[in-house]
This record gives C-alpha cells, sequence and structure tokens, in this order.
C-alpha cells in the first residue's frame, strides 16, 4: 500500500515527496526508524529508555495479520514510522512506536501516520485506538489531542507512560 500525497521532507534546501506504506518490520528502513525511535526516547526520558521494559512491540505483533508497521520514506531514505497492534477480542488498535524524524518534523508527516494508522485499524475491524506517551513528548501529547484522541485513565502498565489516550474509530 502506497499513500503518497502532497507531504514533503525538506532535505538540503528543497523538498521531497513523502511515501508511506506497510513494511516488514525486519526490513532495513523499519530498523533504521525503531533504532532512531530508542535512541530518541532514551535521550529524552528522564530515566532513559529500554525496550526491553516496556509494552511489547515486537516484529510479530507489528506484522499482519497481528498488526503492522508504516514506514514514511523521502527520496528513498526513511524519515518515520509508526505501528499498531491489533486486539481483535476488544476491537482496539494499541498506537506504538510512532516516530519523525527531525528533517520532516513540522510538516504533518506525524499526523498522516497516525491517520494512515487509524484508517489501516478501522479497514482492519478495529472500533478504537489507543496509545500512551510520556511526559517528555509535548509535542506528542500536542498531536494526539489535535487528531481526536481523548485522555483516559491508565489501561496498561507501561513503565514510561504519564498519559493515556483513546479515539473512537468508524466502522467501515
Amino acid at each position: 500500500m502506497n499513500h503518497a500525497g502532497p507531504d514533503r521532507a525538506k532535505d538540503r534546501g528543497h523538498t521531497a515527496p513523502v511515501h508511506v506504506e506497510i513494511t516488514n518490520p525486519r526490513s532495513a528502513d523499519a530498523q533504521y526508524c525503531l533504532r532512531c525511535f530508542f535512541e530518541e526516547l532514551d535521550e529524552r526520558f528522564d530515566t532513559g529508555f529500554d525496550p526491553s521494559r516496556s509494552v511489547s512491540a515486537g516484529h510479530g505483533e507489528m506484522t499482519l495479520p497481528a498488526g503492522l508497521l508504516l514506514v514514511a520514506t523521502a527520496e528513498g531514505s526513511p524519515v518515520g514510522c509508526g505501528a499498531v497492534k491489533f486486539h481483535r477480542d476488544t476491537g482496539v488498535g494499541e498506537v506504538k512506536r510512532m516516530w519523525v524524524a527531525p528533517v520532516a518534523r513540522g510538516l504533518g508527516l506525524g499526523r498522516r501516520l497516525l491517520e494512515s494508522l487509524a484508517d489501516e485499524s478501522s479497514s482492519r475491524g478495529m472500533r478504537m485506538l489507543r496509545l500512551e506517551t510520556n511526559r517528555a513528548l509535548s509535542e506528542a501529547r500536542r498531536l494526539y489531542r489535535a487528531a481526536g484522541f481523548t485522555e483516559v485513565e491508565p489501561y496498561n502498565d507501561e513503565p514510561y507512560a504519564d498519559y493515556w489516550f483513546q479515539r473512537n474509530l468508524p466502522r467501515t
């Protein structure tokens, strides 16, 4: 699936079209995005970040039919990602691993990834999206609120989470 559209990433003074597609989490582009995501969280969180302590989002959980991983690329280079785990028993899609490269921030790519995850989840029978985030990620909280997510009581024991959100999805 290719969600190519008008979004563009800045690169050395010019812009490049950004393509978003479902990607194997073991691919080089996916691994690059996930590594950058983990490194950034480790730098920004007061306590650092250890993915082994976090709620799981392993390769199998980010591969259909259990879930999926979207990777955004510009001129063939990865510039962002976002994943969703499908909890079919409850109809909840759990958003994980949202990251946008610094070069592509402020261009709407985070919102585009989030909406693509919502569309993919809805088309696969999910009725709601849930996610959690850390207090250090104020821009993520702004994005989630602007995208129609409402803050809710904690629904999991994610050790790095300070905020939990959810949003109902339309029936398809």
